[in-house]
C-alpha cells in the first residue's frame, strides 16, 4: 500500500470516527461539536500534507473534493444514526419490541456504514491514481515514522 493510500485511508477512518462520533452535543477536545469547525480542522490538515508534497492545484483540488464528498456521507450517517437510536429506543421502551423492527434497524446500519466504507475505499484509489509514486512515498515515510515513534 502506497504511503498516500495510508494517509488517504488514515485519515478517511479517522473522519469517519469523528463524524459517527463527534457531533452528539456538549464539548470534545475542549472546543464545540460543530462539524463546520470540524471539517475545517480537517481541511487545514490535508491543506498542510499537500503543501508538504508539493502537489498541484489540480491534486489539491481533486483530494479536497474527496474529503468534502466523504464529510458530508458522513454527516448523513452521523442524522442517520441518531434517528435509529431513537426508533431503537422507542422498542426498547414498549412492551413488546418488535425484533423484525429491531433486526432492520441494525441491518440499515450496517447497510449504511459498509456503503461508507467503500467510498472510504474509492477515494482511497483515487488519491492513490492522483498522486505522483514520489508523493506517495513521502506519504509512506510520513506515516511509517510516525507509527515507528
Amino acid at each position: 500500500m502506497t504511503s498516500k493510500n495510508k494517509i488517504l485511508l488514515a485519515g478517511s477512518a479517522v473522519l469517519a470516527f469523528v463524524l459517527l462520533t463527534g457531533f452528539r452535543g456538549g464539548h470534545w477536545g475542549g472546543g464545540a461539536r460543530d462539524p463546520e469547525r470540524i471539517k475545517q480542522m480537517i481541511t487545514w490538515k490535508l491543506d498542510d500534507r499537500l503543501e508538504e508534497l508539493n502537489a498541484t492545484d489540480a491534486q489539491k483540488r481533486t483530494l479536497q473534493g474527496l474529503k468534502d464528498g466523504l464529510f458530508e456521507d458522513g454527516k448523513r450517517l452521523v442524522v442517520e444514526n441518531k434517528e435509529a437510536r431513537k426508533q431503537a429506543l422507542e422498542q426498547w421502551d414498549s412492551a413488546q419490541p418488535d425484533a423484525t423492527r429491531v433486526h432492520a434497524l441494525v441491518d440499515a446500519r450496517v447497510d449504511a456504514l459498509r456503503g461508507f466504507a467503500h467510498k472510504v475505499a474509492d477515494a482511497f484509489l483515487e488519491a492513490h491514481r492522483v498522486l505522483s509514486p514520489e508523493q506517495r512515498q513521502q506519504v509512506s515515510a510520513g506515516i511509517r515514522s510516525h507509527h515507528e515513534r
